[in-house]
């Protein structure tokens, strides 16, 4: 049997697996799976992990250490990120987890993150000779990472993750105009850094890194993030449609659009919001789905 290996992603919302098996020229996904937690529901401005919170991602991984067992994994990679890293009690959870799935994760920080983030990407998207600025919105963090297809130019997390923003500006449904005007000033305020370096650099691609903009794929051209590509270039003016609407529905009407899938249904809100003001921040030409983020960065990491 060829070595397999298991990725584990530990993030604010969801928890990933992908088990892979050695290959040439590159190692061979054999199975994935992604399950919502919520880990950052009802503690992350306090910064903590709360109970029934804790719990879901307990139970998520030992449903990881099943299918670990089942595929004779020899050697997992374990990785989390934001919602854990910036926890009073994310080292208890973690000691937790070893304790009840002989599962190790460890922390990684921000720079760490967007660096794995880039790999994967790259791996999923043509990037041709054009600069881009990759944006992968977690629930927990941003990641923004200037780059062409041989090198990061520069690279930075923001703790703006949509559940962060969504705690902090979603106070009504659908949201508010004011609710719109604090987050937009918020963002000036915070990513300051960021527009300095778009100006710098000039990138002509937006990609946007799996999460909220497989969402914004669907809804655009329903089935085709279940296709064996790994890339999808929007049409902007029919992105300008589908946030549009986001912007303005509210959670009954996002709960019945079969392509907002129920975790993302209320934090979809902040992530378009984001969305859009990156999109208002500079010039892009285009705007493409990278279904490869850091999972797939720590998978295709050396090769």
């Amino acid at each position: 049997m060829k070595n397999r290996f298991a990725i584990l992603d530990l993030g604010t919302n969801t928890f990933h697996i992908l088990i892979a098996e050695s290959g040439v020229p590159y190692p061979e996904i054999i199975f994935r799976e992604t399950i919502a937690v919520k880990l950052g529901e009802g503690g992350i401005s306090q910064g903590i992990i709360n109970e029934a919170a804790a719990e879901r991602g307990l139970n998520a991984l030992k449903k990881f250490r099943q299918y670990i067992d089942q595929y004779q994994v020899k050697e997992i990679k374990a990785v989390a990120t934001s919602a854990l890293r910036t926890a009073s009690n994310g080292s208890e959870f973690l000691r937790q987890v070893m304790l009840e799935t002989d599962i190790a994760p460890q922390f990684i920080d921000g720079a760490r993150e967007a660096g794995l983030i880039y790999l994967g990407v790259r791996r999923a998207v043509n990037f041709e000779k054009n600069k881009s600025l990759i944006i992968d919105i977690g629930g927990g963090s941003t990641e923004f990472i200037i780059c062409d297809n041989n090198q990061i130019l520069w690279k930075k997390s923001f703790e703006i993750g949509a559940a962060r923003l969504m705690d902090k500006f979603h106070r009504s449904d659908p949201i508010s105009e004011q609710d719109i005007e604090e987050l937009t000033d918020y963002l000036d305020l915070v990513l300051s850094e960021l527009k300095t370096e778009l100006k710098i650099h000039n990138p002509d691609l937006l990609i946007g890194s799996a999460g909220a903009f497989e969402t914004f794929a669907e809804l655009s051209d329903p089935g085709c993030t279940n296709n064996e590509y790994t890339e999808f270039d929007f049409d902007l003016n029919k992105f300008d449609q589908i946030s549009e609407w986001i912007m303005k529905s509210n959670h009954n009407e996002r709960s019945r659009e079969a392509a907002i899938i129920p975790v993302r249904v209320d934090m979809i809100v902040t992530a378009t919001a984001l969305t859009k003001y990156i999109l208002q921040l500079h010039p892009f030409k285009s705007l493409r789905l990278s279904k490869y983020s850091l999972k797939e960065g720590l998978l295709f990491e050396g090769y």
